[in-house]
């Protein structure tokens, strides 16, 4: 779902600053931006966003304002033995060749961020700036789904009156089926002069109109809508799971038209379906 939020902590002379953009997505997809002086600090602030977040997009932005870390210092000692070994090899490939001072700068972990402590101070506060920036989003992100979760329901129940609608005519079909299945039999026969058992040809012809009986998809999908009832009602994450239930309805949804030779049921069977996927669009919006 989405969301917006900014949270600022107050650290040495200034401030840190994370701002939260949340937009919908079917996973986890989190981004942070941090200036040159934060940025080991984004590995830190990602995996606060993946502990707490569960599905969306999300960009992070880290800002500081005023000195608020101590500022990075150059290892002497490194750049010492780094100089004497380059000056070694100097000697021993290109004696008498100058070795640019400016060599140094490009090894790796030459320059070293403030004390220990003061990078604690700084992630701590990032910490803190990060839950106030979340919490500001959630608000958001209630409200919105708020709004999801009842315009679920409403749907839920056009499922259910189309439902209703098939289930009203079932015990009626199945009696269509069997006397369409008898005349197509009795035509057959008409055909031929070949003996026939009627009580066999009664018991093929009940078989093969109860197969054609959507009793069981009609029961699958009522179970469907009570779970669907109470994740709606879950304070937990479940976007991935109405996502899944309402894939198993279409499932029963396509059953039922196939077994269904009727106008008026195929009809509500178009709109049974046509109603879960805008369902399954929606879905895409819950976390």
């Amino acid at each position: 779902m989405t969301g917006f939020g900014v949270g600022r902590i107050p650290l040495g002379e200034g401030r840190v600053e994370v701002e939260l953009r949340a937009v919908n997505h079917r996973f986890l997809d989190v981004r942070v931006r941090a200036p040159r002086e934060l940025a080991d600090a984004c590995m830190h602030v990602e995996l606060l966003a993946r502990q707490r977040l569960k599905r969306g997009r999300y960009e992070l932005l880290v800002r500081a304002d005023g000195l608020v870390v101590a500022p990075t210092t150059l290892d002497a000692d490194r750049a010492e033995a780094v100089y004497k070994a380059l000056c070694a090899v100097r000697d021993r490939v290109a004696p008498g060749a100058e070795v640019p001072f400016s060599m140094i700068g490009a090894v790796p972990d030459i320059f070293v961020p403030g004390s220990q402590e003061a990078r604690e101070t700084t992630l701590a506060a990032l910490g803190r700036a990060f839950d106030a920036a979340l919490d500001a989003a959630d608000a958001m992100r209630a409200a919105e789904g708020e709004a999801l979760r009842e315009d679920l329901l409403k749907r839920l129940e056009t499922l259910r009156g189309h439902v209703a609608s098939i289930a009203s005519r079932r015990a009626e079909l199945v009696e269509l089926q069997r006397r369409r299945l008898r005349d197509r039999v009795q035509r057959l026969l008409a055909a031929t002069d070949t003996p026939v058992d009627p009580g066999r040809i009664e018991q093929e012809v009940a078989i093969a109109a109860d197969r054609s009986d959507v009793e069981e998809e009609l029961t699958r999908l009522q179970s469907h809508f009570q779970q669907f009832d109470k994740m709606c009602a879950s304070p937990e994450p479940v976007g991935r799971r109405l996502d899944f239930l309402l894939q198993e309805m279409a499932r029963e949804a396509n059953t039922i038209g196939a077994k269904n030779q009727d106008a008026s049921t195929a009809h509500a069977v178009v709109e049974l379906k046509a109603e879960i996927e805008r369902m399954r669009e929606q879905v895409q919006n819950v976390e």
